[in-house]
């Protein structure tokens, strides 16, 4: 990739990714305060500030190595919210509808992404249009990897989270186990390919969902 094109792509990328990010982690915090944990409020991570979710390796440079790589798709995290989970009004049960807030964040933001797709795409051809376009594609794009990826059933991912909360005590013990060494986990299936193997079958199903939304507008 020339230098132009990968500053292109930055310019594409930069916006729908901070609010993916931003969005994800913003909504669990203000799903665990809803539920009883005041944790990241207290801490200033229930914000729309992009900032305070940013982490310099998943959020910058591991996608930005992506954009450079070819034939790998954009892939990183933002820095997690912390969540008090026995501060929870019922932990186990609450625990999953925090950790499904981020993904379901992702979902509403790919939703809007597609109708603001759908609208450029039928627009008549001038000076905003078509970058407003590729901005949409890459915001439905991110979106779905981000809400495949955190539900990936291993800790600390949030379908780990929800594997966990819907495991008897005694398997669940033993599945948070996995936690301190998920992300590892997680680097070594990105990069064997194992992890896109996983993904792409949902990742498909939703693009499936996205084109039927788009011949509403055609």
């Amino acid at each position: 990739m020339d230098i132009s094109a990968f500053i292109q792509n930055i310019c594409i990328y930069a916006l729908p990714v901070l609010f993916a990010i931003t969005l994800h982690e913003a909504a669990h915090a203000f799903a665990a305060r809803h539920f009883g944990d005041p944790t990241a409020y207290l801490m200033g991570r229930m914000t729309l500030n992009p900032v305070k979710h940013i982490d310099p390796f998943g959020t910058i440079a591991l996608p930005l190595l992506c954009l450079l790589l070819p034939g790998s798709f954009l892939f990183g995290w933002a820095k997690p919210v912390p969540v008090n989970f026995a501060g929870l009004r019922n932990p186990k049960k609450d625990m999953r509808w925090v950790a499904l807030a981020g993904p379901g964040a992702n979902l509403v933001m790919m939703l809007l992404w597609t109708l603001i797709l759908g609208l450029v795409l039928h627009a008549a051809e001038g000076d905003f249009v078509y970058p407003l376009r590729q901005m949409a594609q890459a915001g439905v794009q991110i979106n779905i990897v981000l809400m495949i990826l955190n539900l990936i059933p291993i800790p600390p991912l949030d379908g780990g989270r929800v594997l966990v909360s819907l495991l008897p005590e005694k398997a669940a013990r033993t599945v948070a186990k996995v936690e301190p060494y998920g992300m590892i986990l997680l680097l070594v299936l990105m990069f064997t390919k194992v992890l896109f193997i996983i993904m792409v079958p949902f990742m498909n199903l939703f693009y499936l969902l996205v084109q039927n939304i788009l011949r509403l507008f055609a």
